[in-house]
């Protein structure tokens, strides 16, 4: 064998290099002269077979273990030191214990080998080969018993592991009792602080109990002394017994004098209650006195990027606020005459000027707002050209006295349901935005993704329900502080774009909806109404608007949903049999306030810019039409 072997033992499931040295084959030297006999290889001095005991059996080098490191609990294991090596190289083992030390045994060289004393001739061939089989099986016998020794060793290795695991169990026991002792002291600890406070608290106790005692014996010689004054104030009690017995009957009057007030609170509040049936009855005769349909006209003011300088085309007679004229100056097709002037006058229930606050314009409604909670349906809705001032009459500014007709409408039920709750009436209300766009009607007050947006349709349950707007969101509201919120979110989800004639046009008719339901428990009385207010949008002209696409769409959507409001009021106005509220979605939508069922008020709003005269003329003309018609009477809904 050439080179040396380093065979592998395993450790611990691992396998590693033995630290066994493996000795090297060489060539044997020829035996000679020269060469003395007793001269041995430089590398190992082997025992000779001779001198080795004859008892003993040869034993190859142990390999050498190491055993893991642990912290022991009483006392360390002592560490075998290897034995110290003689002729041969011997290296031992450290085991876990001095119970399974083995001493370690020298190998002894086969004897065969021992035999041969000198070099071999170079002619020898067969002798050499001999001699080379000699040592190896030599090494091979050694190599056997290397490895049962190895062997051993691990099966010692094993028995120490599992001491070192009982050992390791009984440390963490013994860790564990060390900590529940600990702890039981923490806790002596505390109870002899606890006691500690109990001493203290037992000595302060013990000088209360003493100052106590101090007290009792005072208060028993005050007691003697109060025993002797109830004697006395007996003998008085006595005395204002009959005192008491004259104020019992007195009492008696009291009460029946109380009990016959009771009778007439009870008589002036049915007095009260009739005088606000009545109440409600005149109220609702002077609004049918006033007409079903009542038509207000506004004229916007003139805005400062509007390039004009007066308003000559529209009268607005000082004396008479009910009456408004357009004229126009037309140059004479004969030449005969110098210019003409055409001149269109209209009567409204209320014109309203250009300097006409939002405050006077809202006082002309509030009785008709009023209706609302009597359990009447009331509608209000604007209509005009765009950008007329619809949605400043409707939805106003930020607030203060800029604020609408909506939020006005809105604050002033809020504070009149606030006072007849005095009477007994509770009111709940429920509020919904719904906008019309292209013939499609969307949800203002929707927070879901745009994607997942529900369809809507109108729909009437029976034909005396009211109509209802599938799958839209009804939100029940307690203050006007609320709906405020929700008009700003209807705000930012309405369709408004730019065009020639207005800045923030507005694309859709936008439609406001408060459910009002009210209960008086104590008068068996219910109401129920609904107040619809409209923000519809302005009619245009495609050679002013110059729309375009889109708005272009938008405009004959918007068009043709006013043409088909004004062949239902037209129908209205003529009593037909056959009303078109289905040819669209707007006139479907209001089929309840322009039927009959409801107080309807209208607001035609005029732009004041001599570019506009046509538009204008054409809103009056409709805006007079719907004031002549007679829908009927309505009547409330009450249980």
């Amino acid at each position: 064998m050439d080179k040396e072997r380093s065979p592998l033992q395993v450790v611990n499931g691992e396998k590693s290099f033995s630290r066994l040295p493996v000795p090297s084959v060489k060539r044997a030297l020829p035996v000679g002269d020269s060469c003395p006999v007793d001269k041995q290889p430089a590398q190992k001095r082997m025992r000779t077979a001779d001198s080795a005991p004859a008892h003993r059996k040869p034993v190859s080098t142990a390999s050498v273990l190491g055993t893991r490191s642990r912290n022991p609990v009483a006392s360390q294991r002592p560490v075998v030191k290897p034995v110290r090596q003689t002729r041969v190289a011997v290296t031992v083992a450290a085991g876990p214990s001095r119970t399974f030390q083995k001493r370690p045994v020298a190998s002894v060289p086969n004897p065969k080998t021992a035999a041969v004393l000198g070099r071999r001739p170079a002619w020898d061939l067969k002798g050499k080969v001999s001699d080379m089989e000699s040592k190896v099986s030599s090494f091979q016998s050694r190599v056997r018993t290397t490895e049962q020794q190895n062997q051993e060793l691990r099966e010692q290795l094993g028995l120490a592991q599992e001491r070192d695991n009982e050992r390791d169990q009984e440390m963490t026991q013994l860790q564990e009792e060390l900590r529940q002792c600990r702890v039981e002291l923490v806790g002596l600890v505390s109870v002899r602080e606890q006691l500690g406070l109990t001493s203290a608290e037992r000595d302060s106790l013990q000088e209360q109990l003493d100052r106590l005692t101090t007290q009792h014996r005072s208060l028993q010689g005050l007691r003697d002394s109060l025993e002797s004054e109830l004697h006395n104030v007996q003998a008085q009690l006595a005395v204002q017994g009959s005192v008491l017995t004259h104020c019992q009957g007195d009492l008696a009057q009291s009460r029946e004098l109380a009990s016959q007030l009771q009778q007439r609170v009870e008589e002036l509040t049915e007095q009260l209650h009739c005088g606000e049936m009545e109440r409600r009855k005149l109220h609702n005769t002077i609004q049918e006195l006033k007409g079903n349909i009542r038509v207000f006209c506004r004229v916007r003011p003139l805005l400062t990027g509007d390039g004009s300088t007066g308003m000559e085309h529209i009268e607005l007679p000082a004396q008479d606020n009910k009456t408004v004229t357009l004229a126009k100056t037309n140059e004479s097709h004969t030449g005969r005459a110098g210019e003409q002037q055409t001149r269109y006058v209209f009567s409204f229930d209320r014109v309203f000027g250009p300097r006409a606050s939002q405050e006077e314009v809202f006082s002309e409604i509030s009785l008709l707002v009023q209706s609302a909670l009597d359990g009447y349906n009331v509608c209000c809705f604007a209509y005009g050209q765009t950008g007329s001032g619809k949605t400043h009459t409707m939805e106003g500014g930020l607030g203060g006295e800029e604020s609408g007709m909506i939020p006005r409408a809105v604050a002033q039920i809020f504070s009149t349901a606030r006072s007849l709750a005095e009477q007994g009436w509770e009111y709940k209300f429920v509020a919904s935005f719904v906008e019309i766009y292209n013939e499609t009607l969307r949800d203002l007050l929707y927070t879901g993704k745009p994607s997942k947006r529900p369809e809507h349709e109108i729909k009437r349950l029976t034909p005396t329900s009211d109509i209802i707007v599938t799958n839209l969101t009804y939100q029940p509201v307690g203050s006007e502080e609320e709906v405020q919120a929700l008009i700003g979110v209807a705000k930012q989800q309405r369709s408004t774009a730019r065009t020639q004639m207005n800045d923030a046009s507005s694309r859709s008719h936008c439609v406001f909806q408060l459910h009002i339901e009210g209960e008086n428990r104590g008068r068996q009385a219910r109401c129920k109404a609904i107040l619809s207010l409209v923000d519809l949008a302005g009619s245009e002209r495609v050679q002013k608007s110059q729309s375009q696409g889109e708005r272009f769409k938008e405009m004959t959507a918007i068009n043709n949903s006013l043409s088909t409001l004004g062949l239902v009021i037209t129908a209205l106005a003529n009593k037909d049999s056959y009303v078109p509220y289905r040819n669209s979605k707007l006139t479907y939508l209001l089929q309840s306030c322009l039927g009959g069922n409801s107080k309807t008020l209208m607001f035609v709003n005029v732009s004041p810019e001599p570019e506009s005269f046509s538009e204008s003329l054409n809103s009056l003309r409709f805006a007079s039409k719907v004031n002549d018609c007679v829908i009927g009477t309505a009547s409330a809904n009450k249980k």
